[in-house]
């Protein structure tokens, strides 16, 4: 599997992992804050957030979702005690001073701030400072006393795994956008998801649908030691609390951009509103914009006996895959049935005009686009196994030796269950996103005579016995064995120590 010249891959570090690393003074510094501060505020923080939720919950009484109405005299006087206990708690928490550069619009001059990157629950305080309306996930509502307070300032709720729910809410944001400032701001984290802060992830075009400007808002944590970012594989919740509390000092900046008005382009394409805007931050942030996406981040975070090592492929072809629709159709007993229908070709390499035929899809630049990653030999035919062991790996990235088993029902011959050498460096390829596999340390290491030949049963043997697999029997360009000493390590980052 090759990458398409189509576009750069620009995936660097690993936006989803976030790795810390102590210094012997560190360790001593939160082991001393530990006992002493961190209690202290731990219990300041959770008393003004108590005190926070009777008012939150008396102003939130009576008050219709859906409805703007005039706000009365003493739920303005709640708002500004929300405001100013908010503060008070975060205070508590280490976050002294708050810089902020800029200033906010009104919601009559832009409906929707936009705000990158999002990195941390911190990144409420910018919310708490100016009571914005949000989007978030469903489940915040239930969260005890939090769950209160995000209900009080309005937001806009979306069931992730609801395909519908997230239609009805880009339309819940556009009605409210489109109120002439009579709805509260709505303040939307447009990257959907927690990351490091290594780069800008591509936006969710939620907040750009209505094309209405928007004012982008960049968040920095400027302290030495990051104890605050909460992404997918790193620190949790409690854990990031607790480091956090126990530094001495929490800085943070908050920066309200210019207003970016959109073109009349950028109206009737709110992609291309979102990437315009997205590059404008990252300039500002001085961070590379990074290809991945909320949805990406199974697949960069892959784990297993034959986890992903270069990604860039795979997401490439994700995204395509994706375009076409053929992603959201992927399930296992739909790829049991590819795999069943691609045996039948016995390694036949097809064209594009038959390869669209066995998708049953039109030939389209994105169809085309996907088929030329297959095309290893620039002979414009491919062969189709290599398509649906790609499709099987970011479907259920984390289960490689399902899309193995899938592999071995395509290649395997029908007496003895076997593959050869050359097919399994085909399979290893594209599971793995690599190029110029050898596997000749893993057939001098089975048991038996060298026939360059393996069932599946025998692999998985041998791999449950050999924990450290990839690294110690199989050799590829670019290995991280070559290049380090310990485990390793792959070009995002990611370390390669929990195979399981």
């Amino acid at each position: 599997m090759k990458s398409s010249n189509s576009r750069p891959s620009r995936v660097g570090k690993n936006p989803f992992v976030h790795e810390l690393k102590f210094t012997l003074a560190e360790k001593i510094k939160i082991g001393l804050m530990s006992v002493t501060v961190f209690p202290v505020r731990l219990l300041l923080v959770s008393f003004f957030m108590l005190l926070a939720w009777p008012f939150a919950f008396t102003a939130s009484l009576g008050r219709s979702e859906f409805v703007i109405e005039p706000q009365s005299w003493w739920r303005r006087v709640i708002d500004v005690c929300l405001r100013v206990i908010m503060r008070a708690m975060w205070f508590c928490g280490g976050f002294h001073w708050i810089k902020v550069k800029g200033q906010q619009a009104a919601p009559s001059e832009a409906p929707i701030l936009t705000v990158a990157p999002h990195s941390t629950y911190f990144d409420a305080i910018p919310v708490t400072m100016t009571m914005c309306s949000i989007v978030t996930k469903l489940e915040s509502r239930s969260i005890p006393v939090w769950g209160t307070l995000i209900s009080y300032i309005r937001p806009v709720f979306v069931f992730r795994s609801d395909q519908d729910s997230r239609r009805r809410t880009v339309e819940e944001i556009k009605r409210r956008a489109q109120s002439g400032g009579e709805w509260p701001q709505i303040m939307i984290f447009p990257e959907g998801t927690c990351t490091n802060r290594s780069g800008l992830i591509l936006f969710k075009a939620g907040a750009f649908i209505p094309g209405l400007p928007v004012q982008p808002v960049m968040l920095r944590y400027p302290n030495t030691l990051d104890t605050v970012s909460w992404t997918w594989q790193g620190p949790g919740a409690f854990k990031i609390l607790w480091l956090t509390l126990c530094q001495p000092h929490n800085p943070m900046e908050i920066e309200y951009l210019p207003i970016y008005t959109p073109s009349t382009e950028e109206k009737e394409n709110s992609t291309l509103f979102a990437k315009n805007v997205r590059k404008l931050m990252a300039k500002a942030l001085e961070v590379p914009l990074t290809d991945l996406s909320f949805d990406d981040r199974d697949i960069s975070l892959s784990h297993g006996p034959m986890q992903i090592y270069d990604y860039s492929c795979l997401l490439e072809f994700n995204q395509l895959v994706c375009r076409l629709g053929l992603r959201a159709g992927a399930t296992s007993k739909s790829l049991e049935e590819q795999a069943r229908r691609a045996r039948k070709l016995q390694g036949e390499r097809v064209g594009l005009e038959d390869f669209a035929q066995f998708l049953n899809l039109p030939v389209t630049d994105a169809l085309t686009q996907v088929y030329s990653l297959f095309d290893q030999h620039e002979d414009g035919l491919i062969d189709i196994r290599h398509y649906i062991i790609a499709l099987s790996t970011i479907y259920r990235p984390s289960k490689s030796m399902e899309t193995l088993k899938l592999a071995f029902r395509m290649y395997e011959n029908e007496e003895n269950g076997e593959v050869l050498e050359e097919e399994l460096v085909s399979i290893c390829e594209i599971m793995l996103g690599v190029e110029e596999v050898e596997l000749s340390g893993l057939f001098l290491s089975l048991d038996g005579p060298d026939t360059k030949k393996i069932t599946f049963d025998e692999l998985r043997h041998f791999i449950e016995q050999h924990p450290y697999f990839v690294r110690d029997y199989i050799d590829f360009k670019n290995h991280p064995g070559k290049v380090c000493c310990d485990r390793p390590k792959s070009c995002n980052g990611q370390s390669h120590n929990k195979d399981v």
